[in-house]
């Protein structure tokens, strides 16, 4: 599995139409381009942060490099206008192989949490 990290800083205002495109983009590329999904947070320092996975590195690659239209122009749109600076979109800060996978979505059926 091969994952992307992408950092940007919204524009104050801009949160809900950074949040909307980003989930249109997101869904989109999910569909087209088969990555398996992304995670959208945001950092103490206020910056966003989306961990984006895919099923290895060539697909992630395929994906970017291809000469495929942008898998949602209006999302696109809504996240370029949202950004702070437009070459945040083009680069992930982070290009990640993983090595071990123990990520859950729900914790431990056992797990007890003591006062």
């Amino acid at each position: 599995m091969f994952v992307a990290v992408y950092r940007w800083r919204v524009k104050p205002g801009y949160e809900a139409k950074f949040r909307e495109g980003w989930l249109k983009v997101t869904d989109a590329v999910y569909q087209m381009y088969g990555s398996l999904g992304s995670r959208l947070h945001r950092d103490a320092d206020g910056s966003w942060v989306a961990y984006a996975q895919w099923p290895d590195e060539a697909a992630w690659r395929e994906a970017w490099q291809s000469q495929r239209p942008v898998a949602d122009p209006e999302g696109y749109a809504m996240l370029k206008d949202s950004v702070e600076t437009c070459y945040e979109l083009a680069e992930p800060v982070m290009k990640l192989t993983v090595l071990e996978d123990r990520l859950k979505s729900q914790p431990y059926s056992n797990y007890e949490v003591t006062p």
